[in-house]
């Protein structure tokens, strides 16, 4: 079969009466001009040989050619209009109205109504044909009725759902921004049996809807859509996976469900949907989510509707956040094993002294399993709506793996995690090599969030050990706190809290403690042997070099200078050709506000007064911080890990609206 463009008007306009207009555009000359209208724009027919009923959604323009639905030979045209009924003609002619006007070239007629109707087909349209000597050739009618419908989201981020917002249907970041947010529903309002509300195709507890975002139907018009008619939801395949929308308790889309009908009244009405997140921005899921309602035509008698207008709306989903030690603790978590009670006192002591509760997990849960900080990470989700903490639960999975789930999963508690598989699990996967800064500004670009930071292999490095990719590939996903990486992999653990941590100082500035090779003059004959074992010089001058590695790293990424690092005194040894610390490790402690617990570290006694102590008393006075010294040499230092490991905090959130960043 062959198919034959031809540019005849006769062919053009009335070959084939019940056929198909093929469509085939041509770029022969460059268009400078701006189309007529932005609006939403619906390509409608008219018909001389029937009167045709139609239904306008109010914002919309109903754009028809006149050229294509004349009889032949059609010379001149007239349109005549109820008063709700706006139009106007393009390219412009002299004149328009019921007087005949002359064709000029591709004429096209542009309609639009300002208000919904009361009734059905209450608002007229006739345009009618003439030939050469006015004959009239025919005549086109349509019976119109026009209804408002607005799908709508808090665009603006004020808490509340305005109507018809502009910028509902895309999203741009800063503080003049605009797009909605959505929060991953990963709490549980289950009490009975515990499981994350995301894994829920059902709303079990009213309370589970102020985790959801608030969506809006609006409408406006007669009590009903004329026969035929459907208004049906939709978001696409891959989305899908990531959102799932309410109608307060039955759900709609989402999941399998790709595209429902919506079962709205009509009239003037209001009808509430909710919309929860089921996935964090990841390696292949950025986070946009877009949200359709159609408006759907009956066709033909056994052939399905087809789409005269959808309405988009756009979420984000909002990313986990981490909080930094600048932060105010909520609570501190720890463990209670057989060997741990006078650091269990001494942490008791100092978290009543910082007026913030603390949370142990007794032995039946933790299996003595220690190192709560390697199995943990808090954070937190927020939006205009709703905030509550999350925890990332890492792949370690040792005999604490239960503890995030079981114990602090739960209403307003969230809980995410990301599963590696086999050998990609070491030990720099423990989230004692997850930590973040505060607030920095580098280079002119802000970071009003803080910047991640984590423990990798040097990049020479042809067989070292990497934070598994599934969570690197989160983290990095998250976009708000850029992340930076250390190189840690020379330690025997592998953490980068075994050589840094952040504490609070009083010019705002970010302190930073680093690890400093020190060896102390003394006459205690075990020092004397330290001083003389040139092994163990030898280890630490690598060492050294490696510290020097990161800090020169972190003044980089994090616009640091001298001034904002404290060299904290350490020896290391190694063991299977790595570095561990050689006595406690200082710079392996917790925050809480002004208060530090801090790893006893033994050194050796000047004047009756440990002088590693003294020094760190000294260095933290200065920045109006008190030290609190805990005994953790046998139940935490033997085993390779210190207070920072053995511990971990909840904090409050940042006060700065993640969705204000300049990116």
């Amino acid at each position: 079969m062959h198919i034959q463009l031809l540019r005849t008007p006769s062919y053009s306009r009335r070959c084939m009466q019940i056929g198909i207009r093929l469509v085939c555009w041509h770029f022969n000359r460059i268009a400078t001009n701006k189309p007529v209208d932005q609006k939403y724009q619906r390509t409608f027919r008219l018909d001389t040989e029937k009167t045709l009923r139609a239904l306008y959604v109010v914002g919309t323009v109903l754009k028809v050619n006149l050229n294509r639905s004349a009889p032949p030979s059609s010379t001149y045209f007239s349109v005549k209009c109820s008063p709700n009924v706006q139009y106007r003609i393009t390219p412009p002619t002299a004149k328009s109205g019921p007087i005949p006007t002359p064709f000029n070239g591709n004429t096209v007629l542009l309609l639009t109504m300002d208000t919904a109707s009361k009734v059905e087909n209450d608002s007229k349209l006739s345009v009618m044909y003439y030939g050469k000597k006015m004959k009239v050739l025919g005549k086109a009618v349509v019976h119109l009725t026009a209804f408002e419908i607005s799908l709508d989201v808090d665009a603006d981020r004020d808490g509340q759902v305005e109507r018809n917002n502009p910028n509902k249907g895309s999203w741009m970041w800063g503080p003049n921004g605009h797009g909605a947010i959505l929060l991953v529903n990963c709490d549980s309002e289950h009490t009975c049996r515990k499981s994350l509300d995301s894994e829920h195709a059902e709303v079990t507890r009213v309370s589970d809807l102020k985790d959801m975002s608030p969506m809006v139907l609006r409408t406006s018009g007669p009590a009903k859509l004329p026969e035929g008619y459907k208004l049906t939801m939709h978001i696409s395949q891959g989305d899908a996976e990531c959102v799932r929308v309410f109608s307060v308790e039955n759900p709609l889309v989402g999941g399998e469900d790709l595209s429902k009908e919506v079962p709205c009244l009509w009239g003037n009405a209001e009808m509430n949907f909710y919309v929860e997140g089921l996935r964090f921005p990841d390696k292949d899921f950025e986070g946009l989510i877009s949200i359709n309602l159609s408006m759907l035509e009956p066709s033909s008698q056994g052939f399905p509707e087809t789409p005269i207008f959808t309405d988009t709306v756009v979420f984000r989903v909002a990313p986990w956040i981490m909080t930094p030690n600048t932060l105010d603790p909520v609570e501190v978590f720890v463990c209670s094993t057989t060997d741990n009670d006078q650091f269990l006192k001494r942490m008791r002591r100092l978290v009543e002294n910082s007026g913030c509760k603390l949370k142990i997990c007794p032995e039946d849960m933790n299996r003595g399993d220690r190192w709560m900080q390697d199995e943990i990470e808090f954070g937190y989700i927020d939006s205009p709506h709703q905030r509550f903490p999350v925890v990332l639960d890492s792949p370690r999975d040792g005999d604490l793996q239960d503890f995030p789930y079981d114990v602090l999963l739960g209403q307003d508690f969230g809980y995410v995690t990301r599963t590696a598989y086999g050998k990609e699990v070491s030990s720099l996967d423990s989230f004692g090599n997850l930590e973040v800064s505060p607030p920095v500004t580098v280079n002119g670009k802000n970071y009003p969030l803080g910047r991640i930071i984590i423990g990798v292999a040097f990049p020479t490095a042809t067989k070292g050990r990497n934070m598994t990719k599934v969570v690197q590939d989160f983290l990095w996903a998250q976009k708000v706190q850029e992340p930076i990486a250390l190189f840690s992999d020379w330690l025997l653990v592998g953490h980068v809290d075994e050589f840094m941590t952040f504490v609070p100082a009083p010019d705002k500035k970010v302190q930073i403690f680093s690890r400093k090779i020190y060896f102390f003059h003394s006459k205690e004959i075990t020092v004397h042997e330290i001083l003389s074992d040139e092994k163990l010089k030898a280890e630490n001058n690598y060492v050294q070099s490696c510290i020097d590695w990161n800090r020169d790293v972190l003044k980089r990424e994090l616009g640091l200078d001298d001034d904002d690092i404290i060299d904290l005194p350490i020896l290391f040894h190694v063991m299977e050709n790595r570095a561990v610390a050689y006595y406690p490790d200082m710079v392996n402690m917790i925050v809480l506000g002004k208060n530090l617990g801090i790893p006893k570290p033994f050194g050796p006694k000047v004047d009756g007064r440990c002088a590693l102590e003294a020094e760190m008393t000294s260095l933290m006075g200065g920045l109006g911080l008190s030290c609190t010294y805990i005994d953790d040499f046998a139940s935490y230092h033997k085993l390779l890990g210190e207070v920072h490991c053995g511990s971990n905090v909840r904090r409050e959130p940042f006060s700065f609206k993640w969705w204000n960043l300049e990116m």
